[in-house]
């Protein structure tokens, strides 16, 4: 179902994962990682049959893959090398409690050293798949 809905789309948003997270870490990683990309994702709000309005979501599926430390380091790469936009998790992110600390955590680590946990792509569909070339389906 997934491949179908996807060939709909030009483009693609993937997340990649760090393949040893915690359940609540993959989730909570893959939240902050969508937050990043840009508004123009969104589709319209969504109304119920009693005319409640709900916030809009993005207008296509987002594909949440995983792979090893070694993995996120080369995507990160091949996405600078790119200069593809892109959103990042360290594993520092998860001891700070708002967004001063993690945008501080982020800026003194040098980028060959950061600690990956996870990133988020919103791209062309070929360009997307190059950069997490190796990336499996997350469970």
């Amino acid at each position: 179902m997934t491949a179908i809905v996807e060939s709909m789309f030009d483009t693609k948003i993937a997340v990649l994962l760090r393949d040893d997270l915690a359940g609540w870490q993959a989730l909570n990683v893959t939240a902050f990682l969508v937050s990043g990309l840009p508004e123009t994702l969104r589709g319209e709000p969504y109304i119920d049959a009693d005319d409640v309005h709900y916030l809009s979501m993005f207008g296509q599926p987002v594909v949440v893959l995983q792979g090893d430390q070694d993995l996120l380091k080369k995507a990160h790469e091949r996405a600078l090398s790119r200069k593809q936009p892109m959103s990042i998790f360290t594993a520092d992110l998860f001891a700070t409690g708002n967004d001063d600390d993690n945008r501080a955590a982020v800026r003194k680590v040098h980028t060959q050293d950061l600690d990956l946990v996870g990133l988020a792509i919103h791209g062309q569909k070929n360009a997307v798949d190059k950069i997490f070339k190796g990336a499996r389906m997350h469970p």
